[in-house]
């Protein structure tokens, strides 16, 4: 930087020689609820955005990493714990945020929400998940962004990793799994193609145990722990616009 010192050491650098915008962390988690993909929102009390939903999130301090951040602020407006979260993106606009120049880190996360309790906290009105397709209006700040580039990521990570098993129960069935699939993605996909392609995916495995129900029983799976985090391909929606194009 043209203005810097060059003379600086760590006993003469002054740190209010230069503005220090404030950082702040999101977390956008969703999950299925009656077979619909739902995000988790948070109703606002206070100045800026008084009345509005909101991804929940909060101010970073200054003793703690971004990701102890995310945590510590998720736990404390929605009472959700102990999930796995990944970085989303960072979101920099100037105006962001009528307060002051805040940067926000995204986070992004699935969970089962018959495994996590919501309570509200002091900061807002009211917890809730919500449709992602029933949105209760615009959200705070620039949340709307944030909410879309997290279901950008959503659907794109589906196709080469197995993100969707986080919201399923230890055994599934096939149409269970392709279920979410299609809640994510919003289209419908070929059972007999979908079939296909998780049984070359090679990271399900047979439980024995069958669902019994009207016609021949279901074949419950579970997911291969011995394939732990390993990536595989998962093309669908590249083979849907391939027989599209050759439909023409």
């Amino acid at each position: 930087m043209a203005d810097e010192a060059t003379d600086e050491t760590a006993e003469t650098y002054d740190a209010t020689r230069y503005e220090r915008p404030s950082v702040t962390v999101d977390v956008v988690i969703f999950t299925l609820i009656e077979r619909e993909l739902h995000v988790l929102l948070v109703r606002r009390k206070r100045w800026p955005f008084e009345g509005r939903w909101a991804i929940p999130g909060g101010f970073v301090q200054m003793d703690e990493s971004l990701e102890e951040a995310a945590l510590r602020e998720l736990e404390e407006e929605t009472g959700v714990r102990d999930i796995y979260l990944e970085q989303l993106y960072t979101f920099g606009d100037p105006k962001r945020d009528p307060r002051t120049r805040v940067i926000s880190v995204a986070y992004i996360a699935l969970v089962r929400a018959d495994k996590q309790t919501l309570r509200v906290s002091e900061e807002s009105s009211d917890v809730r998940w919500f449709p992602v397709r029933a949105l209760p209006g615009p959200l705070a700040f620039d949340h709307d962004t944030i909410l879309a580039t997290a279901l950008d990521r959503l659907r794109s990570k589906l196709e080469y990793t197995t993100l969707a098993f986080q919201l399923l129960p230890e055994v599934f069935s096939i149409l269970e799994l392709k279920h979410i699939y299609e809640q994510i993605w919003g289209e419908k996909i070929d059972k007999g193609n979908f079939y296909r392609k998780i049984k070359d995916a090679n990271i399900l495995e047979d439980t024995g145990m069958r669902r019994e129900g009207r016609g021949r029983p279901t074949v419950l799976y579970r997911f291969r722990r011995d394939r732990g985090d390993k990536q595989f391909v998962f093309r669908w929606r590249e083979d849907r616009i391939d027989k599209e194009t050759d439909d023409r």
